[in-house]
């Protein structure tokens, strides 16, 4: 191998992706259990490694010099073999980490910053925050001297929070570490989690206009360092968020919402087709679960227990991700529906006259009146949870089209 990344687990790492928009060179996966990594790295048998979870310590006596960053931390996560055979390790996480507050607009200086959990990120978070010039770094874990209690209790006056742990991450999507309500002077929200991109504690902050930042971007910008690092020349920091948007392309889920009869089932097979994306129907996935149609549903169990149905299936498909999803009228009504649509998709709204809208087989939309009830009820949720509205009045083939737009402009913003 020339270049790539070792570690125990790598199934849904981004790194191949990313590493070949920053450089010529091949860059290939490494999974690799505890006992083989002694002979890995004795026979050197590459130019360039990456290295993660649970080796960035492990291979440090392995390394001949380690840089700065490297030593301060402890920690390995590049290493490179220089042309006398020797290898340096290097770290750019710190770097990742810096670069993306930097690029959030987020100013640690002067500022109380809390960091919650005490593992290897958050080591990087400490020593990143120290460089940056916080005031005051407060490290939360359930174990040490402040644990989560005493955070509310001792540093509610907190104007930074930096999430390091795995709460919230894919699959365990929609639960949150803290309480920002307990939290009323942190100004700014760092997640290191990117799976999903907009974890419960990001959506939180963004209710509440606080500045936002997931871990994508640090990802992104500690592979540019260390492409550097392997090549030797310079990389555009430009070239960070151009790749953030294309690893958004392809993680991101599309979500078509709308009133009954809008054209979401026809509009959603044709996109996913032109995806070449999975299409998860939740109305389809509620009669499989239920074992009877949605007619049959409502009229035997009611309203109620089919809204129960549907969160469970939406928030299953919505923590998925690159699909395509369609969902029912109603799947706006319920907010933890809309806050996972929010956190790992782009949403689009198709939107088609009341009296164009297909009656048939929907129990809660039979008449003209019935439809008018329905949108004023739901016209608010949909404009509120859409990213982008089309308009699903033309031939379909076109509303398609444009619905893709959409979505890759609505990955940009």
């Amino acid at each position: 191998m020339e270049y790539g990344l070792i570690g125990e687990k790598l199934i849904h790492s981004y790194s191949p992706q990313i590493h070949a928009q920053l450089g010529p060179y091949e860059y290939k996966l490494f999974p690799m259990p505890p006992e083989k990594l002694h002979d890995f790295m004795h026979k050197k048998l590459f130019k360039g490694i990456n290295v993660t979870i649970p080796y960035k310590k492990a291979v440090i006596p392995y390394c001949d010099h380690l840089s700065p960053e490297a030593a301060e931390i402890q920690s390995v996560n590049t290493i490179v073999k220089n042309s006398d055979g020797t290898l340096t390790g290097h770290n750019t996480d710190i770097f990742g980490f810096m670069t993306m507050l930097e690029a959030a607009g987020i100013e640690p200086k002067d500022k109380k910053a809390v960091i919650l959990g005490s593992g290897g990120t958050s080591l990087t978070a400490q020593i990143a925050l120290k460089r940056m010039r916080a005031r005051e770094i407060v490290v939360i874990s359930r174990n040490g001297p402040d644990d989560y209690q005493s955070l509310y209790e001792k540093h509610a006056d907190a104007q930074l929070l930096v999430n390091t742990t795995p709460v919230g991450m894919y699959p365990r999507n929609g639960i949150s570490p803290v309480d920002l309500n307990l939290l009323p002077n942190v100004e700014s929200v760092a997640d290191v989690i990117y799976n999903p991109e907009k974890t419960s504690l990001i959506l939180q902050a963004m209710e509440k206009g606080l500045k936002t930042v997931s871990g994508l971007h640090m990802l992104v910008a500690q592979a540019r360092k260390a492409a550097e690092l392997f090549t030797g020349t310079a990389i555009d920091v430009k070239k960070d968020l151009q790749i953030v948007h294309k690893i958004k392309e392809q993680m991101l889920n599309l979500v078509l919402i709308g009133m009954p009869g809008c054209g979401k089932s026809t509009i959603g097979k044709m996109v996913a087709q032109a995806m070449n994306r999975p299409l998860i129907d939740t109305d389809q996935e509620i009669e499989k679960l239920a074992g009877k149609t949605i007619p049959e549903i409502f009229a035997q169990d009611g309203e109620e227990a089919f809204r129960a149905m549907e969160e469970r299936v939406v928030l299953q498909a919505c923590s998925q991700q690159g699909a395509v999803i369609t969902t029912g009228g109603g799947a706006v009504l319920r907010k933890p529906n809309r806050l996972a649509m929010a956190s790992n998709s782009r949403v689009c709204m198709l939107c088609r006259p009341l009296d164009q809208l297909s009656k048939e087989g929907r129990p809660l939309s039979k008449d003209a009146e019935a439809l008018e009830s329905l949108w004023q009820e739901r016209k608010d949720l949909y404009f509120r949870t859409a990213d982008f509205q089309i308009h699903n009045t033309t031939d379909p083939q076109q509303t398609a089209c444009r619905t893709l737009e959409g979505f890759y402009e609505a990955v940009g913003h």
